[in-house]
């Protein structure tokens, strides 16, 4: 079965559009925000909400029903409360707005988020976890895994068993909203977790397993593609949102790291007759599904400039991009 176009999309970052400086990753290092605080802040999360209603847009007009927000739409988010911020009435307007569009959004918090940790590991994953829950509240979005907030389980910290005991029982920490949202994905490396290893977890928690097609190539524990791909299918309470990309190292280079994902899109998701969304992982972002349908997208030399720095970055973590003041209204 070919997924429906209208159940296809991509991550946190419109290629065509961050061309013309249309983003919503707008960040700053640590002294900025030290001499420049929440005001400024505020300005850049306020300019990366309304480019984030601009994608949601565009996307709609392109034929794409799903998209991965980033993570970073506010910067230093662990610092403040959102409803402190300066511009925090536009800014909920604009999320209002987001949130009533007819597109099914997600997110995908960073690698650092670790639910089994302890200590400061843990009260710092609960931090970030919450606020991005919290937009999702803040755009008007009812509590379910239909806008997912996926993460992994992270280490195994030695002990598998007790990492996932102890994941379960700080699940336990969150917030009623955040725990009907979270989902957890199978990983690339043959020490973390397999799609078998994320069931049990479902089965004491109800948290729905992403399965993402190239981690499992590269982890599959004991089961075919089809046997995790139906498995993962059958912890969801909703249509699943599943992750799809080709391999780098086989497709495009050689020498690339195993779990390097290609630029672009060679191969069709097999859904296996099931109704799926999927979150295309290529770097190369609506390019890149655009060409797999064929229409050849146009590259202008703004657009070339901007593809070759995105094939230096991760397509799940893009970075945060720290911008100058001229950037931003004042």
């Amino acid at each position: 079965m070919i997924v429906s176009p209208l159940n296809v999309g991509y991550a946190c970052i419109n290629l065509t559009l961050q061309a013309e400086k249309i983003l919503t990753n707008r960040g700053m290092i640590k002294k900025t925000f030290a001499e420049r605080g929440i005001q400024y802040a505020s300005q850049l999360a306020l300019k990366n909400v309304q480019d984030l209603l601009t994608i949601v847009d565009w996307n709609l007009a392109h034929g794409f029903g799903l998209f991965r927000i980033s993570s970073d739409i506010f910067p230093w988010a662990s610092e403040y409360r959102l409803a402190n911020l300066p511009d925090f009435t536009e800014i909920r307007t604009l999320l209002e707005e987001i949130g009533s569009r007819p597109i099914r959004l997600t997110t995908h918090p960073g690698p650092f988020n670790h639910l089994a940790g302890q200590g400061n590991v843990l009260k710092n994953t609960l931090v970030d976890l919450e606020y991005q829950s919290e937009i999702f509240d803040l755009m008007g979005l009812k509590p379910s895994h239909w806008n997912k907030i996926n993460i992994h389980l992270g280490g195994t910290y030695g002990d598998k068993p007790g990492t996932i005991a102890r994941f379960c029982q700080n699940f336990g920490l969150l917030s009623e909203n955040l725990r009907a949202r979270l989902t957890v994905e199978n990983d690339d490396r043959v020490s973390l977790y397999t799609v078998a290893d994320l069931v049990p977890v479902y089965e004491a928690i109800g948290t729905p397993v992403v399965f993402d097609y190239f981690h499992h190539a590269l982890n599959p524990g004991t089961l075919t593609e089809e046997e995790a791909f139906l498995m993962a299918y059958g912890t969801w309470d909703v249509r699943p949102v599943f992750h799809y990309s080709d391999s780098r190292q086989e497709r495009e280079d050689p020498k690339a790291r195993r779990e390097a994902h290609a630029d672009w899109l060679y191969s069709i998701a097999n859904t296996y007759g099931k109704e799926v969304d999927i979150v295309f992982e290529s770097k190369m972002k609506e390019l890149a599904i655009l060409r797999l349908r064929g229409n050849e997208p146009v590259i202008t030399p703004k657009l070339a400039k901007l593809i070759n720095q995105a094939k230096k970055q991760d397509p799940e973590n893009p970075p945060a991009e720290a911008v100058e003041t001229s950037d931003v209204a004042l």
